[in-house]
């Protein structure tokens, strides 16, 4: 059965740092790309970051780069999304998904990807 879990989220000051991890079980992961995006009270899930399944290439999204920065860990199942200068409007449940997206493009939309965790909570406050 495959299973995707979040841990590191919680509550951060504005300004502050946060890490995120991600571990997928179940089946080989080492072919996938993996992915962050994220979903605030009453918004749609939105595209956060992503790196391939090499972890030579990365995808960030505008509000986020510079800020964020995803990987992959030695354990190919394994991914992280380290957050500094964080705003309030980071606030968010933070999804990790896995996938095999087809183009660039389609790093940025959930349905790149197969496979999602159930979210964590961040909370960043003013």
């Amino acid at each position: 059965q495959v299973q995707v879990v979040e841990s590191g989220g919680g509550l951060v000051q504005a300004g502050g740092s946060l890490s995120l991890s991600c571990a997928a079980s179940g089946r080989s992961f080492s072919a996938y790309a993996m992915a962050w995006f994220r979903q605030a009270l009453g918004m749609e899930r939105e595209f956060v970051a992503a790196v391939s399944w090499s972890g030579d290439n990365t995808f960030y999204a505008d509000s986020v780069k510079g800020r964020f920065t995803i990987a992959r860990g030695n354990a190919r199942n394994t991914a992280y999304l380290h957050m500094n200068s964080v705003k309030p409007e980071d606030t968010a449940v933070y999804y990790c998904a896995a996938g095999r997206p087809w183009s660039d493009n389609d790093y940025h939309f959930p349905n790149g990807y197969n496979y999602w965790g159930r979210g964590t909570q961040v909370t960043v406050s003013s």
